[in-house]
């Protein structure tokens, strides 16, 4: 298990010393602020010294004291962020550098002329006693130009046509290998799909996904049509110190499962990450954790760097005694997570079903609330700085 205690002690080690100048307009106005003895400049703003682990708890004095912060500056080095823009809402931190995506593969292959793969293994990932089917799925792009990065999308067109003799449209699935593949030789793709599976509303009778049907019951060596790349939403930061917060369900854990690929278990040479990633992940049962030998190796090789959080809806009680949701394991984290998410380094990631996002922002809010800061606002500061990304279906 991730150690908080060990985690902020390293922080304070490597960071704590830093100074940085704060440069505040609004002070002076009260007779509390009339006794502070902070440099006055003629333009009639206050300068205040600031170390790096009181950023916070500073920024939120100067906003009780009806202060405002036009600039944040390193004693050591320059100028770091923009004048700020509100206070109350978004705590301003030093903008991250964005990430390039100029070299982002996009649409090698399109709908007109796929790639044509083979499936080179089909695996299913739920237990005895899970709930549905979902299917690990490698397949060989060898023979072609295919390249992806973690994060991105494939398309798979599945054969035949639709009820009105028109050939399938392609459907969307997350990536759930790293850019190198399953096996490390940039000779493959793999996906993690699940069965739909409905009940048909007027005639009640069952109904299957059209994809997802055919490649959960797809054979080995069978062809299949690949569309993509696409995707630039969900890309990992650069920078092998980030705090990576995910947040899945289901098969949302697809994406994370490379990152997670990437981070640890292949250490390649342009990526060795050294930073934190945590990970929610919401299953309705212990069966259907899918990778969930995977995710425990990693928590058990990497305790400081790899932090899991199950949530199990139909095996675990929320405080209330109601069922266990993600939003539930965000509200019981929230001080911490309060804590990462202000770190410009940090990056939040949400992937799974549409419904989810409401309940993750309904733990957030209560999380922000503790500091009297209005959730919606600073999330828009947080996607403003493309340190928010989501992916639902």
């Amino acid at each position: 298990m991730y150690n908080l205690t060990a985690a902020g002690s390293a922080a304070n080690t490597q960071a704590g010393s830093r100074v940085f100048l704060y440069e505040v307009v609004g002070l002076g106005q009260s007779q509390n602020t009339d006794n502070m003895s902070y440099p006055i400049r003629s333009s009639g703003s206050t300068l205040i010294k600031v170390p790096y682990n009181r950023m916070n708890q500073e920024m939120q004095r100067i906003a009780r004291l009806g202060g405002k912060i036009v600039s944040i500056k390193h004693l050591n080095g320059s100028g770091l962020g923009t004048p700020a823009a509100s206070q109350a809402t978004s705590q301003t931190q030093p903008p991250m550098p964005k990430k390039s995506k100029a070299n982002i593969p996009v649409n090698i292959y399109r709908p007109k002329d796929p790639y044509i793969g083979k499936c080179l293994s089909n695996e299913e990932l739920v237990a005895e006693g899970g709930s549905g089917t979902v299917r690990h799925l490698k397949f060989d792009i060898a023979g072609g130009d295919l390249r992806y990065v973690e994060g991105q999308s494939i398309g798979i067109i599945p054969p035949g046509t639709d009820e009105n003799g028109k050939p399938h449209k392609l459907r969307l699935y997350s990536i759930a290998s790293t850019r190198h593949g399953d096996d490390v030789d940039d000779k493959t793709v793999s996906l993690c799909v699940r069965q739909l599976e409905y009940k048909h509303p007027e005639t009640g009778e069952t109904v299957y996904g059209v994809c997802s049907t055919h490649l959960c019951n797809l054979e080995v060596g069978a062809d299949v049509a690949i569309t993509g790349p696409v995707g630039k939403e969900m890309l990992l930061p650069d920078d092998e110190d980030s705090t990576i917060i995910m947040m899945a369900t289901g098969t949302g854990i697809a994406p994370f499962r490379a990152y997670l690929w990437r981070m640890f278990f292949e250490q390649h040479e342009d990526y060795k990450f050294k930073g934190l990633a945590w990970l929610f992940f919401g299953i309705p049962y212990t069966a259907n954790i899918l990778y969930k030998q995977e995710l425990e190796e990693l928590q058990s090789k990497f305790p400081d760097n790899f932090r899991l959080t199950y949530a199990i809806s139909r095996e675990e009680k929320n405080p209330d005694g109601g069922k266990m949701y993600i939003q539930d394991r965000i509200k019981e984290h929230a001080d911490r997570l309060w804590q990462l998410i202000q770190n410009p380094k940090t990056h939040t990631y949400i992937c799974g079903l549409k419904g989810m996002e409401g309940g993750i922002n309904e733990g957030m809010s209560a999380a922000a609330s503790k500091f009297d800061v209005d959730w919606n606002d600073y999330q828009k500061q947080l996607k403003k700085e493309k340190r928010w990304h989501l992916e639902v279906y």
